[in-house]
């Protein structure tokens, strides 16, 4: 079952595909929902494309196609019996599938600078399996970090981020920061008085100070990932 918020812009973007043939763009998601930041529109599109209702397509900025509306899916479900596919090894053996809860596949959106802040990079890229130990409550998503200004927080250049989606963090934890709308940055948040600071993990780089209306909170760190090549 859909929320409200969930409901509303899936037909939003329904509706608009409908008219103009393209997905309206998440300022115009925003705008539509009346809410505060587009990191509300990012949770929500996570939530309706883990539920089967959209889908990000591949090598587009921001393309979303409905698969299905809210009407359908419970006829639907009824008519299509569960997917159970078998796996292959090499000696041509087929094994059992995994449990469907051991792990959870997260969006990629991109990469994000542990260093100077690049720009902010909104659409899918790929996806990846995390083990759902890995993962508690919540939307979350992934993010490649590019940079070493948190390696003494034992960030490094490549490493997959695992971000719990939220838009509030409390002093003294790791998050995913939009700085003045346009770029994104992984650093460390304190709070200072009136004024937000974004506190990198290695000591050749400069904290940067901001007025609390120039940083919006996308995520926190809650995991990592190291590939060996």
């Amino acid at each position: 079952m859909l929320t409200r918020k969930q409901h509303e812009l899936l037909m939003f973007i329904h509706e608009r595909i409908k008219e103009t043939g393209v997905s309206p763009s998440f300022d115009e998601m925003k705008e539509a929902l009346d809410l505060a930041s587009k990191s509300g529109i990012h949770r929500l599109i996570t939530a309706l494309e883990e539920r089967g209702f959209i889908r990000r397509l591949a090598h587009r900025a921001r393309a979303l196609e409905v698969v299905k509306l809210p009407e359908q899916a419970t006829a639907q479900t009824r008519s299509r019996q569960p997917f159970r596919p078998d796996v292959i090894e090499g000696g041509g053996r087929p094994l059992a599938a995994e449990p469907a809860n051991d792990t959870r596949e997260l969006s990629v959106m991109g990469k994000i600078a542990a260093g100077t802040p690049i720009a902010a990079i909104e659409h899918e890229q790929a996806r990846y399996p995390v083990p759902e130990t890995m993962l508690g409550a919540g939307e979350h998503y992934m993010r490649e970090i590019e940079g070493d200004s948190m390696i003494e927080a034992g960030i490094l250049n490549g490493d997959l981020v695992i971000i719990k989606s939220v838009d509030t963090a409390s002093s003294g934890e790791i998050v995913v920061a939009l700085v003045e709308g346009e770029e994104a940055t992984l650093k460390r948040l304190r709070k200072k008085g009136g004024s937000i600071a974004l506190e990198p993990a290695n000591r050749n780089y400069e904290t940067r100070i901001f007025g609390p209306d120039q940083v919006e909170v996308q995520g926190k760190l809650v995991g990592l990932i190291r590939r060996y090549h």
